[in-house]
């Protein structure tokens, strides 16, 4: 049986393809989900998806992965920033939590420097486009194997 890793996105991202290509590719969310399950197939692993554009339902897909998802990948879009509810409850999961961008917020505005995620994270991985699920899964896996 496959150890289910929960991946998690946050507002907007379903706007992927549409919104800013200049800035998030041409890609289109479904595209990153796609390229994450395939990734984690060849890994042993399953992916389960959610996208939300309120906050909540993430922290009730979060809550609900305890006991039950062997790692998190998220990205949180402009949650990431503030929402400190996320950061509470990805700090109550036990197993492996890694960030994910397709830009590097650093580069960006300020307000995008701080990330609410990045201090309950495993691991952070930004600015490489859709490459960074790939390398998202391939962390979890490395760290589940560990």
């Amino acid at each position: 049986m496959s150890q289910l890793v929960l991946l998690l996105s946050g507002p907007n991202l379903n706007l992927l393809g549409q919104r800013e290509p200049e800035i998030y590719g041409a890609a289109t969310l479904h595209d990153h989900v796609a390229l994450a399950r395939a990734t984690a197939a060849q890994l042993g692993l399953a992916i389960e998806h959610r996208q939300s554009n309120h906050e909540g339902d993430l922290v009730d897909a979060i809550h609900g992965a305890r006991g039950r998802a062997a790692a998190i990948i998220i990205n949180g879009g402009a949650f990431t920033h503030y929402a400190w509810s996320l950061h509470d409850a990805l700090a109550a999961f036990d197993g492996p939590v890694v960030e994910v961008h397709l830009s590097n917020p650093s580069a960006r505005e300020g307000w995008r420097h701080l990330s609410v995620v990045s201090p309950v994270a495993t691991g952070v991985i930004t600015g490489l486009g859709g490459v960074g699920y790939r390398l998202a899964v391939e962390a979890v896996a490395e760290l589940l194997s560990a």
